[in-house]
């Protein structure tokens, strides 16, 4: 595959440094990579070595023996052909393509691994991913195959057939055959050995690259929540001073509730409350410290877990060149992952129903002050946020009817080769799909308090949160008449997503 270097505002990923989930954002578009002397020199000194203990008739998984089950024959004697034999009885996955960012951020942590020198690859396929990273291909990745253990063998091995010209991919979001997509991007297909072939499909990247886009995801929307909450409180006149004291935190003591309410304080410096409201607030308010503060802490042990998955290499076998070891282990066993993407689905389904809760106090006149019913401008002839907040229910209800845990679901397959698998894949992109729909949810409420200023709720008194209402003001009309509000929806969740990156 010809080698080209990205220009323009292409991303930077240098292979000597571990990757940042910023670097898998960065993947959704051209990425330049580095790669250095020193990253080409342990490459090719893993490969010196599996040439070395394959001239030694030494034993090698994948190189010199059939796959999975079948690991007891032996493999086919031409190097060409153990590629075909490891890649095409993979072409079993199904369901729809997988997001072409998802895609390209697991073939970025894919290059990344392969980079370490651990893998006994070729520097060619090192080379020959950094040059497809660098243009818009994306190869065409099934959603449904993967168990998670072996590595996220079948889609991989989807992306690796793409990469050699077989089968489907993307170019400039065109679905086309991969030999033309390759063509139109100046590319040649990818020359694969055994070896090659299975080091591109024995490892979780995708379960990874997943994880970590669910948990930026996730994140965001966390941080989304806080100021939402607080532009809330601000609006309808609430006291912060009793429910985010920091005394009453302190005796609490949970570090990410402490943390949670001292950022919550800092968006509404200077709010007065309107001395109007009870004297205890619903617990959609006054307990927002204590559940973000849970989900900060959650969301704290799922960014361990990617970070250690974003510096790890998941393959088999591993090659230790100076030990002269060849180990043969479970490192492309996906348990940290499954368990950290069911995690992020639990705090996702919580942080839903925790907007959607505020929404409808916030639409409801018995406990909005008194504000219209819906935040229609006049009720009954318009309806305000009545479809939004129907939706937002159905938002809810998907999350959490999805939420169940996919770590725990193990089934024996490969005549029991793969006794016990961790389904990490089906957890990381049921993460992925459930963060989307937690950010429209909070788009949702932006709308609602964007509304409620329009149809006589207080401006806001801390300059912080009038600040984030002069910028919703900006960016969403005032809903009278009536009119479809899907696209002001994800409007308004754009703006939130640039509100809060920064922090």
């Amino acid at each position: 595959m010809t080698t080209q270097t990205a220009t323009g505002a292409a991303h930077p990923v240098d292979l000597a440094r571990p990757l940042r989930v910023a670097d898998l954002r960065g993947a959704a578009s051209e990425v330049s990579i580095e790669i250095t002397a020193a990253v080409r020199d342990r490459v090719r000194r893993s490969r010196d070595h599996l040439r070395a203990v394959l001239g030694e008739d030494r034993p090698v998984y994948g190189a010199t023996t059939g796959f999975g089950a079948l690991v007891g024959f032996a493999g086919r004697d031409d190097e060409a052909d153990q590629c075909d034999n490891t890649l095409a009885h993979l072409g079993a996955g199904h369901g729809p393509d997988l997001d072409p960012a998802v895609v390209r951020a697991a073939m970025l942590v894919r290059v990344w691994s392969l980079a370490q020198g651990a893998s006994g690859a070729s520097v060619r396929v090192v080379e020959g991913l950094a040059a497809m990273l660098a243009t818009t291909f994306v190869p065409a990745m099934p959603r449904l195959g993967s168990v998670g253990a072996s590595g996220d063998l079948i889609p991989l091995a989807y992306a690796t057939q793409s990469l050699r010209g077989r089968g489907w991919a993307y170019l400039d979001g065109e679905r086309l055959p991969a030999a033309e997509a390759l063509a139109r991007a100046g590319l040649t297909p990818l020359a694969l050995d055994g070896r090659d072939a299975l080091a591109l499909v024995n490892g979780t990247s995708l379960t990874t690259a997943a994880t970590a886009l669910a948990l930026d995801g996730v994140r965001r929307c966390h941080r989304v929540a806080a100021l939402l909450t607080c532009l809330l409180v601000d609006v309808l006149g609430c006291d912060p001073g009793q429910f985010l004291h920091p005394r009453l935190l302190a005796a609490y003591a949970h570090p990410g509730a402490v943390d949670l309410a001292a950022r919550m304080r800092g968006y509404l410096a200077g709010a007065v409350p309107s001395g109007g409201r009870p004297l205890q607030e619903a617990y959609s308010i006054r307990c927002t410290p204590q559940l973000l503060g849970a989900a900060e802490g959650a969301l704290r042990y799922v960014d361990g877990v990617v970070e250690a998955d974003l510096r790890g290499v998941s393959d088999n076998p591993l090659f230790f060149p100076d030990d002269d070891l060849v180990l043969h282990g479970g490192n492309f066993f996906g348990q940290p992952a499954a368990f950290a993407a069911d995690v992020l689905a639990t705090v996702t389904a919580q942080l839903g129903n925790l907007v959607e809760r505020q929404l409808d106090l916030l639409v409801d006149p018995a406990r909005n002050g008194g504000l219209p019913p819906m935040l229609a401008a006049g009720p009954g002839r318009q309806h305000g946020l009545q479809g939004v907040q129907l939706a937002s229910t159905a938002l809810v209800a998907e999350i959490r009817r999805n939420a169940t845990p996919a770590s725990m679901q193990s089934l024996p397959t490969n005549l029991h080769n793969q006794d016990v698998v961790p389904f990490g894949t089906q957890a990381a992109l049921r993460a992925v799909d459930q963060a989307r729909l937690l950010r429209l949810i909070c788009g949702s409420l932006a709308v609602g308090l964007r509304q409620a200023v329009h149809v006589g709720a207080r401006t806001p008194t801390a300059p912080a949160c009038a600040a984030v209402l002069d910028r919703l003001v900006e960016a969403v009309p005032a809903i009278d008449p009536d009119r479809p509000l899907d696209a002001d929806v994800v409007r308004a969740a754009d703006l939130l997503d640039q509100l809060v990156e920064p922090a």
